[in-house]
């Protein structure tokens, strides 16, 4: 996973995140494509304590360069997505555990990239906002044609994918359509 998020370069082999190889990279231009291309979901969220879930998913917008005017408005269109409205300017301890992980996932889905990487992206959720959050990532792959990876245990999360990849002791050991 770290070599998918550009953290860490291959010992062998390429990857090419749109076309460019990633270990030719500086480290700035490493965290520029990180920013613009790539998007996490970690299974805890990781929020900014001192902000509130408006703020938080603003963050890579503005530091992308958007005007705060231009980032709220798109943060509040896709806080909407994940049913956070009237959450907006709650701060992250007067979020619920699955409150505070649609804000992690509207902050991983901001700024359009080409990639989203999710660690259990919704270990942490119940079966309601598990099936929100997997339906949403869905939706995006199909109308936005993101690519979506996710690492999971989760073995009907797992289905609910174009592709199943399992690796076992860091090697590949099964692929197969889901």
């Amino acid at each position: 996973m770290h070599m998918i998020v550009i953290l860490d370069t291959p010992t062998s082999g390429t990857i090419l995140i749109d076309g460019q190889d990633v270990a030719s990279m500086s480290e700035d231009t490493r965290s520029q494509a990180r920013n613009a291309m790539l998007g996490f979901i970690f299974q805890y969220h990781h929020l900014l304590p001192d902000f509130t879930a408006l703020e938080n998913v603003m963050m890579p917008l503005l530091i992308a360069g958007k005007s705060k005017k231009q980032a709220r408005e798109m943060v509040e269109e896709l806080l909407k997505e994940v049913e956070l409205e009237d959450r907006m300017v709650h701060r992250p301890t007067q979020l619920s555990g699955g409150q505070s992980q649609r804000v992690a996932v509207a902050r991983a889905l901001v700024n359009y990239p080409i990639i989203v990487i999710g660690d259990e992206p919704t270990g942490d959720l119940d079966f309601r906002s598990s099936q929100m959050i997997s339906d949403l990532l869905r939706k995006l792959n199909k109308e936005r044609n993101q690519t979506f990876i996710r690492l999971t245990h989760d073995e009907q999360m797992a289905k609910k994918t174009d592709r199943i990849v399992r690796l076992v002791d860091g090697r590949v050991f099964e692929y197969r359509d889901a």
